[in-house]
């Protein structure tokens, strides 16, 4: 029988999310003010099309028993794969930046590859439960696997989302792993995971000038290295305590994308090393608390679902901060639930919902 939802994971979640609108507010007023002649377009689009939406949907997923996604979850990955489709057909899809990443339908617009991210997720968590004594097969276990992620992986290629790939990729390997994979088999596929990437980078010539920059951040500071070199300058910028909120320079135009995958510059700038530490404390405590929902669920699929959750959120948040920060390429996937862009906040506010219900049969 169900009991009660694991309250500290909530509270951890709404304190992100609290963050998260309040940085966006800061973030966002410079640009929202330039196109739209107001200072809050963004944030009220956020609030209304994320988080009260995001929160309808978590009321829901947490209240829907987990087991029920095993029982959808080939059809949910074959709508995925269909939505990523439909991005290859001009009229209803747009590119911005030179990625083609969404579908746009009358006034409405969402990013397909954040439904396939949950989706698959879904799927390899009932794959990895219905297959737990064959998993540290090559034959039954690390091929069909690794082909699963080249299926998932072309469709990210094809829309030039390489940073979602990489979450996509980390979180995969985690949960094989946990699902019984081998070290053996995962090195193998860590390195056909390496070779991968080298492909990838030579196909497109701006990923090679995103890696070059990361190696040597002043090569071209007004061209390729400009974003890298502006969101350094900001998050040094913040000192200790931070300049205070709302009195970030960087986004007055002088750093790309800054309510989006910049937005962790613009936070530590305003709030200084203590905020950036407290930002990552908060994802910290939201990986603890799903780590210890995933020991104590049920079942193989309750666990790796619940781990593959709390593993995707925190790669993600830990891909974005260290790239911002210098630390990795730049990828441009957002901050969850900071970034602007109500699909990824919707989505992710579903997979919170998910995981406290799994917490209820703990």
């Amino acid at each position: 029988m169900p009991h009660s939802l694991d309250k500290p994971m909530l509270f951890i979640s709404l304190a992100i999310l609290i963050v998260g609108l309040l940085i966006l507010a800061s973030a966002s007023m410079v640009i929202s003010q330039k196109n739209f002649g107001t200072i809050s377009f963004y944030i009220l689009r956020q609030f209304l099309y994320g988080g009260i939406l995001g929160g309808l949907v978590l009321a829901f997923t947490q209240w829907l028993p987990y087991r029920v996604w095993k029982r959808f979850a080939l059809p949910l990955m074959i709508l995925s794969f269909l939505l990523a489709a439909l991005l290859f057909l001009p009229q209803l899809s747009y590119v911005a930046g030179g990625a083609r990443r969404w579908l746009h339908i009358g006034s409405f617009s969402f990013q397909p590859s954040e439904v396939l991210k949950f989706s698959f997720l879904v799927y390899l968590a009932s794959w990895l439960d219905a297959r737990r004594k064959e998993i540290k097969s090559v034959s039954y276990g690390m091929i069909p696997f690794s082909i699963m992620i080249a299926i998932v992986g072309t469709f990210l290629v094809m829309q030039k989302d390489i940073g979602t790939l990489g979450v996509i990729v980390a979180t995969a390997g985690i949960l094989y792993f946990l699902g019984g994979g081998k070290i053996s088999q995962m090195a193998m596929l860590g390195l056909f995971g390496l070779i991968a990437l080298l492909l990838l980078i030579q196909i497109e010539p701006y990923r090679l000038n995103r890696v070059l920059v990361f190696l040597h951040p002043q090569t071209d500071p007004k061209g390729v290295g400009y974003q890298i070199n502006q969101a350094s300058i900001g998050i040094g910028s913040g000192g200790f305590w931070g300049l205070g909120f709302g009195k970030s320079l960087q986004k007055y135009s002088y750093l790309p994308e800054p309510m989006g995958d910049s937005i962790f510059a613009i936070f530590a700038e305003e709030t200084g090393f203590i905020g950036a530490c407290g930002l990552l404390a908060l994802f910290a405590a939201f990986f603890w608390r799903g780590l210890f929902i995933a020991k104590r669920a049920p079942d193989m699929f309750g666990k790796l679902l619940a781990a593959g959750i709390s593993a995707g959120i925190l790669t993600q948040a830990f891909i974005n901060m260290s790239a911002i920060s210098g630390l990795l390429p730049l990828t441009g996937i957002p901050l969850p639930m900071v970034s602007y862009g109500g699909t990824s906040l919707v989505i992710t506010m579903a997979s919170i919902g998910v995981l406290l219900n799994i917490s209820k049969y703990g």
